[in-house]
């Protein structure tokens, strides 16, 4: 059997991955569908680390959030993230995946505050690390903070998961003629604005000789075959 490509990966899950066919909230057999791929790649001895969005949660309470301060609501998305850490914890403990969270913020009662060299610890006793909260700081996304983290725990590689098996042309919802890239330069994919990630968490990456690939965490089996290096969603490269 062929090795794995990558040791150590972050991967960046969106909080709306997580409702699954709902409008907001967090969907049960979802978490435990993706629990179960993220499962299968750590059993191949993949060190995984985890940074969660929180919009599932968020969108809930957005219409009340409208023409509040922006760092007042950047720190309520900031807790939403580690609500959802928490409920991947949950799922990963169920399937007897051992996973430490480690917050931006600090929570002691529910999360650990992060520490670098301690996440770095867990990843290599096979632990996997939940990062939330982002950065623990507003106006800065979680896009951003998965790149960050990325950086910080000496990943391989940032995954990007999303609903859309990777970066197209067009939106291949609206355009059916819309081509996928199997691989684009960090400067192309800020020059066409394709929205691979926010400018920032793009720019980061790209000066750190960081590789991102997006690709959907709907598609059974796509986040071992991105492990593998096989034909699988966008790599986006220097």
């Amino acid at each position: 059997m062929s090795q794995p490509v990558y040791k150590r990966i972050l991967l960046k899950l969106s909080g709306e991955a997580l409702m699954g066919d709902d409008s907001y909230g967090i969907n049960r057999q979802t978490v435990e569908r993706i629990v179960s791929e993220i499962k299968e790649v750590a059993d191949l001895g993949v060190e995984i680390a985890i940074v969660i969005g929180g919009g599932n949660i968020f969108r809930g309470v957005a219409p009340a959030a409208a023409g509040m301060d922006r760092a007042t609501a950047d720190y309520m998305g900031m807790l939403a993230t580690v609500m959802n850490a928490m409920a991947l914890q949950d799922a990963m403990r169920q399937v007897g995946l051992v996973s430490r969270v480690q917050s931006a913020i600090t929570i002691q009662q529910v999360a650990e505050p992060y520490i670098r060299p301690k996440a770095i610890q867990y990843l290599e006793e096979g632990k996997v690390v939940v990062f939330g909260a982002g950065t623990g700081n507003p106006f800065f996304t979680t896009d951003t903070a998965a790149a960050l983290r990325g950086m910080e725990m000496n990943a391989n590689i940032v995954l990007k998961a999303t609903k859309v098996d990777g970066v197209y042309t067009d939106d291949p919802k609206k355009n059916p003629d819309a081509v996928r890239y199997q691989t684009i330069t960090f400067d192309e994919a800020i020059a066409k604005n394709l929205k691979v990630m926010d400018a920032t968490a793009l720019a980061l990456c790209r000066d750190q000789n960081m590789n991102i690939c997006v690709f959907s965490i709907f598609k059974p089996g796509a986040l071992k075959r991105v492990i593998f290096g096989e034909n699988e969603g966008t790599l986006v490269h220097c």
